[in-house]
């Protein structure tokens, strides 16, 4: 297995950020810094004119226009491979939000000589790298202090997961993105799948190269907007061929290695889910900071419920054969009645079985850690809960968990035992109009079944 060079020194320095007693000082956010900026602005009027002389209005109009009292915001381009646009996006956004007059600059960016994405970057502000000095050699990188102290409004940012030179203020490029966002300015930047921590070793199994430069996934998962670049596997590689992405001697080396298409098809593939899942989350969030308790059926869930009975192994084989034909995520759900409903329920049994009933209630126990261990093993999420109403609980983690379908095994129920515990799929049924519902039957040749 290969290393991947990247042509970037690593550290293994201390990361160095500044303290929040550092940040508060640095961009007086004191409340007497406060203060003392209200009553500077308030003497502004000068006796020599209505609002002060000719250089401050100059340097009024030049005035960086940050919100350092806020957090800025953080906007992700995420893409499978090199080459699929992703910094093409990100100065194509830095053009759209100056045409709408924000104060945009560039704070870094890395165009690996490529014509297009050189011709992008067009009028906008570049902020000059910053030079430093590692063993004999001058190497460049994004001057953090100077954005900080030009405090616009947006920073484009490329290369997320880059390693600074040792000797930088922070290790990780991922770090001078989280003190902008500190200081109130929004960062467009850009990031590809491989690098994220958690799929280090999976990336490195589908391609044979174990990717250094890595950033912690909870840096994805708090992005406030992600955007997926997709591109197909041909067309990337298309692309690579016609000298778009690599100078052509690295072309064919390019293409029979890391730009295979089956590397290039998981790669996607990572990326598609990464990007559903923060859909996901942000979805959820949503839906719960506005109180929405109806169902968005925005992408399939069955939900399982199973008991003691033989017949749940029936039913959960059904049901992941539906959740499996769907692409849907499972979740199996016992529900253990407590109060009257378990009070209830002993009485039946205790009619049913009489002497028995000991050993049954012991073969029940057995039955149903079995059906779990059944659900597992087919990849379901296995819940065990405890509820005065069966039908309430279910419906409760059916909402919970967004799920678009119960499955349950067709009830096997006297009439008597209706009257006394009522019907389960009936109240589900009034519970939950907005759910489906599907009722697994039983064989012809199965026995009747206790149901307890």
């Amino acid at each position: 297995m290969r290393e991947q060079k990247s042509g970037k020194v690593g550290s293994h320095q201390d990361d160095g950020r500044p303290s929040p007693e550092e940040l508060l000082q640095r961009y007086a956010l004191r409340d007497a810094d406060l203060a003392q900026q209200q009553s500077a602005a308030g003497g502004a009027n000068k006796p020599g004119g209505e609002h002060g002389s000719a250089k401050d209005q100059a340097s009024a109009a030049h005035e960086p226009r940050s919100s350092p009292g806020r957090r800025g915001r953080l906007r992700i381009y995420l893409a499978a491979a090199p080459g699929a646009g992703k910094t093409y996006a990100m100065l194509n956004e830095g053009h759209r939000r100056k045409s709408r007059g924000t104060d945009v600059v560039i704070g870094y960016v890395e165009t690996h000589g490529r014509p297009r994405t050189e011709e992008q970057i067009g009028d906008l502000e570049i902020i000059p790298r910053k030079k430093i000095a590692y063993r004999g050699l001058t190497l460049e990188e994004m001057d953090l202090e100077a954005i900080l102290a030009r405090r616009p409004q947006v920073a484009l940012v490329d290369e997320l997961a880059h390693t600074n030179v040792p000797g930088s203020r922070n290790e990780k490029r991922y770090q001078d993105v989280l003190e902008l966002l500190e200081a109130g300015i929004d960062v467009v930047t850009t990031l590809n799948i491989q690098h994220l921590e958690s799929l280090n070793d999976i990336v490195a199994q589908i391609t044979g190269v174990r990717v250094r430069e890595t950033l912690p996934d909870w840096i994805l998962d708090q992005a406030d907007e992600v955007e997926l670049i997709d591109i197909s596997p041909h067309a990337l590689r298309q692309r690579m061929k016609h000298g778009n992405i690599y100078p052509r001697e690295r072309i064919d080396a390019a293409l029979n290695n890391f730009f295979r298409e089956g590397n290039l098809t998981a790669l996607r593939e990572l990326a598609l889910r990464r990007t559903a899942e923060k859909t996901e989350a942000q979805l959820q969030q949503y839906m719960a900071s506005h109180r929405i308790a109806r169902l968005w059926p925005a992408c399939e869930r069955v939900l399982v419920g199973f008991d003691h009975r033989p017949h749940s192994r029936q039913v959960i084989r059904d049901a992941w054969r539906l959740a499996h034909g769907l692409q849907a995520q499972l979740i199996a759900v016992s529900v253990e009645p407590t109060g009257y409903a378990a009070w209830m329920a002993r009485l039946v049994r205790l009619l049913k079985y009489g002497r028995r009933l000991r050993s049954e209630e012991e073969a029940a126990r057995r039955r149903l850690e079995e059906h779990a261990q059944l659900a597992e093993d087919l990849g379901a999420e296995v819940l065990h809960v405890r509820s005065q109403d069966v039908a309430q609980a279910l419906v409760t983690i059916a909402r919970e968990r967004r799920a678009t379908l119960i499955v349950l095994g067709l009830p096997a129920r006297r009439r008597w035992e209706e009257w006394l515990r009522g019907s389960l799929v009936n109240r589900l049924l009034r519970l939950c109009s907005d759910i489906d519902i599907h009722l697994v039957p039983r064989r012809p040749n199965d026995e009747i079944e206790a149901d307890a």
